[in-house]
Order: C-alpha cells, then sequence, then structure tokens
C-alpha cells in the first residue's frame, strides 16, 4: 500500500511539473502594430485567428495610433516585434543605425490611378500640370507614384502638384472636384461603389514595366530588434511563420477573414467583404532574394528623391528567419 500511494505521489508531482513546464515553455514576445490603414485589417486576422498562439507563443499586443508608433517603441525596446512597419522608415532607421531587422515584406503598395467620369484626363499622360491626389510627400506611395510618373510617363515631380492626404481626404477632394485625379488604393474605390471613376492604371503594374521585373513594390515590412533576435531566434521564426499563415489565411478564408475585420474595424458586412477579396493584393509574407532586391531599388529611388538621406545597409536585412519559418510546417 505505501509503495502504490508513493508512486501515485510521484506520478501526479511528475504530471504538475510537466503541466507547469509547459506553460513556462510559452515563449513570450511584445508586438506592435498601427490600429489604422492596412496594418488594422491584418491585426484583426492575427489576434482573433490567433496565429500566435498556435505557434506556441504568448503575444503582448501593443497598440498605436501613430503609423510610425511600432517603429519608435522598437528602438526604444519597448516592443520585441513589429508589422506594418513603414518601408521608408525601416530605411531611415537602418541608415542611422538605430537597432532594426527586417524580416518580412508585409505589405504591397497597391494604388489604382483614378479620375471622376467625365474628367477630360483620358491617361496618366494627361497628369502633367495637374492636382494629383496622393500620400503626403515623404511616404512611401509618394515617392512611388513620382518615380513611376517621371519614368515611365516622362513628368517631373515639379510638372504636378501633389495634393496629400489620408485615403477619405483623397476622395472627398476627387468628389468635390478639388484635384483632377487621384492615386487611391482598391479598397478605397470598392468602398464608395456609387461612385463613377475612371480607372487609368495601377501602381504595381507601372513598377513592374519601371523595374522591369515581376515584384511588386512594398509599402509596408515586419521589423524585430537585433537583441531580441540574437536571444531569441527561435521565437522569431515562430512570429515570422505565424504572420506567413495569417497571411494565407486570409487570402484562402475571405468570409472568416471579413467577419474578423468587421468586428475588429467595425465595418460593415459589405465593406469588410470588399476588404477581404482584395486581400492578395494588399498583403504580402515573404523575403526573397527577389524582395531584398526590391527593396534595394526602392530606396535607390526613394534617395535619388529625397525621401531618404544614405546608404541602407545590408545588415538590416535577415531573411534565415523566413528561410527557417517555411520548413516549418
Amino acid at each position: 500500500m505505501m509503495n502504490r500511494r508513493f508512486l501515485f505521489a510521484a506520478a501526479a508531482a511528475m504530471a504538475f511539473a510537466a503541466g507547469a513546464t509547459g506553460t513556462q515553455a510559452q515563449e513570450k514576445i511584445r508586438v506592435g502594430y498601427w490600429t489604422s490603414g492596412f496594418s488594422v485589417g491584418f491585426g484583426a486576422v492575427l489576434e482573433f485567428g490567433k496565429f500566435l498562439e498556435k505557434q506556441g507563443l504568448q503575444p503582448e499586443w501593443v497598440r498605436f495610433s501613430d503609423v510610425n508608433g511600432p517603429t519608435r517603441a522598437l528602438v526604444t525596446n519597448s516592443i520585441d516585434a513589429a508589422f506594418g512597419a513603414p518601408s521608408t522608415g525601416a530605411f531611415s532607421l537602418a541608415i542611422q543605425g538605430a537597432p532594426v531587422q527586417l524580416v518580412l515584406a508585409a505589405q504591397i503598395a497597391e494604388a489604382v490611378f483614378v479620375t471622376r467620369e467625365g474628367s477630360p484626363i483620358k491617361s496618366i499622360e494627361d497628369f502633367k500640370g495637374k492636382r494629383i491626389g496622393v500620400s503626403p510627400v515623404g511616404s512611401a506611395a509618394y515617392a512611388l507614384t513620382a518615380a513611376v510618373l517621371e519614368r515611365n510617363f516622362g513628368i517631373k515631380p515639379s510638372e504636378f502638384t501633389p495634393v496629400g492626404g489620408n485615403e477619405g481626404q483623397i476622395l472627398q477632394f476627387l468628389q468635390r472636384g478639388d484635384i483632377d485625379a487621384a492615386a487611391l488604393r482598391s479598397v478605397t474605390i470598392a468602398s464608395v461603389p456609387d461612385l463613377k471613376l475612371n480607372q487609368l492604371g495601377r501602381l504595381v503594374d507601372e513598377w513592374k514595366k519601371m523595374t522591369k521585373s515581376n515584384a511588386s513594390p512594398i509599402l509596408a515590412t515586419a521589423l524585430v530588434h537585433p537583441e531580441f533576435a540574437k536571444n531569441h531566434p527561435e521565437t522569431v521564426t515562430k512570429y515570422v511563420r505565424a504572420l506567413m499563415e495569417a497571411t494565407e489565411f486570409g487570402r484562402t478564408n475571405n468570409a472568416e477573414a471579413a467577419t474578423f475585420l468587421g468586428k475588429a474595424a467595425n465595418l460593415s458586412k459589405q465593406s469588410a467583404a470588399s476588404y477581404a477579396k482584395l486581400w492578395s493584393q494588399i498583403y504580402t509574407a515573404s523575403l526573397t532574394p527577389e524582395d531584398i532586391a526590391t527593396f534595394k531599388e526602392m530606396a535607390s529611388i526613394f534617395r535619388a528623391g529625397g525621401t531618404i538621406k544614405g546608404e541602407v545597409p545590408d545588415s538590416l536585412f535577415n531573411a534565415s528567419f523566413f528561410e527557417k519559418a517555411k520548413q516549418a510546417k
């Protein structure tokens, strides 16, 4: 009897210890993102779908109202990782020697060049001398638009008037006739089905034509703090894997993604469904040699246009976590 009691107690202790160890083994990671723009849509799917938890991670979500909030927090070591961080911000921080590592391309710089129905502007070539609604000067979207206009259509930045603003403001400018044309995201266009617009071309297509490649320009990235990556490489690999899984989920499960979007972003069913249908045009999750070449091409264009100052160091890019995450299926 004594031996049985002893064995039972020992077994119970071992079970308790195993459970405690399992709890302790869950890896913590502080993740920051901007709660607007395309970041909020991806954040909704990532959080509601529990993709980090499925990788054995215990995320602490840190949400920012400012688009540059996550990168600033990363530099001060207030968070371990960020997604949806602007490419231009990542470049500038790396040039300054700030502690950032780019581990994924996360968002595609997609936009459609449009005019209102009835406009005398019939093609992008007619943008010369016109007022064009676009993201503010200094942003990645503006730098890409200006480069495409100059290199593909011979329209220099001094030969059109950029009217900056967020998507909602630019849409209002276009509706009121305050601008002649605009570069608007597909999601924005889908949100106003009753507004009749002429679509003259797509930024992604013009970029590919300009660079003579099949790579899309990249608007935003996933970043990690180098110290965290060095001390917790497996955690970063799982983090990258979670982003990849969430990206694939949104692409293949539009209806469920729309439900998450409706809950998190307070979107109507129609708006959430329209957003989800465009998922593949908005989000990506990779860091291939081609992606890195695209980043470097973008940096060259941004530097030529004055958006960034200096050379982006190769140390910014760390594709090892992406490569490991691809194998961790």
